[in-house]
């Protein structure tokens, strides 16, 4: 049984496995999407995103630390200047694994793995989200009670307008920080 069993070892002896994730993570860092296995794309989520989220600050330290799995140049410049600002805001959940049926010569199942913010083609059918205010529920009922007596209210305000206001008849009185002080 793989009770506690948290890491899938891929066949292979962890210096093999180690350099295999580092290899496929730098494809995939360069390229954007990478063609390979269900099993490897799983395993290398969980090797890739861990680098991405310490990729959010760029600091020496954390580009260090990022070099020490990676051992490549240019993918460490690829990540820390071109990916980390376009998922900066992204709490988590930066790479995707698409299922793409059955390789032909041994049947093993296939997926591509892709950044979840560089796929042009789902951001392009994607609706633009429009922002909305976050209020209390509380809130809420009030501005929906209140499209109701707006309704109402233009013909009870039209008569209103025509009398003069109370602020342009009477004078404004002195404000306490205005008043004379006593000496």
């Amino acid at each position: 049984m793989r009770h506690n069993k948290a890491i899938n070892h891929l066949g292979r002896k962890s210096s093999h496995r180690k350099a295999m994730l580092a290899n496929m993570s730098c494809s995939i860092i360069k390229y954007k999407r990478i063609n390979t296995t269900v099993a490897k794309a799983k395993a290398l989520k969980m090797y890739l995103e861990p680098l991405v989220t310490k990729s959010k600050e760029d600091t020496t330290h954390s580009r260090r630390m990022v070099f020490s799995y990676l051992k490549d140049k240019e993918a460490i410049k690829e990540l820390f200047g071109t990916i980390a600002p376009k998922i900066a805001d992204r709490p988590g959940g930066y790479l995707r694994v698409l299922h793409n049926g059955f390789r032909q010569g041994d049947g093993a199942d296939m997926a591509i793995v892709e950044f979840v913010d560089f796929n042009e083609a789902a951001l392009a059918s994607k609706p633009e989200k429009k922002e909305e205010k976050k209020t209390t529920r509380r809130s809420r009922s009030k501005k929906a009670a209140a499209p109701k007596a707006e309704e109402a209210a233009p013909e009870a305000e039209a008569p209103a307008e025509e009398a003069p206001k109370a602020e342009e008849v009477a004078p404004e009185a002195p404000k306490a920080e205005e008043a004379p002080k006593a000496e």
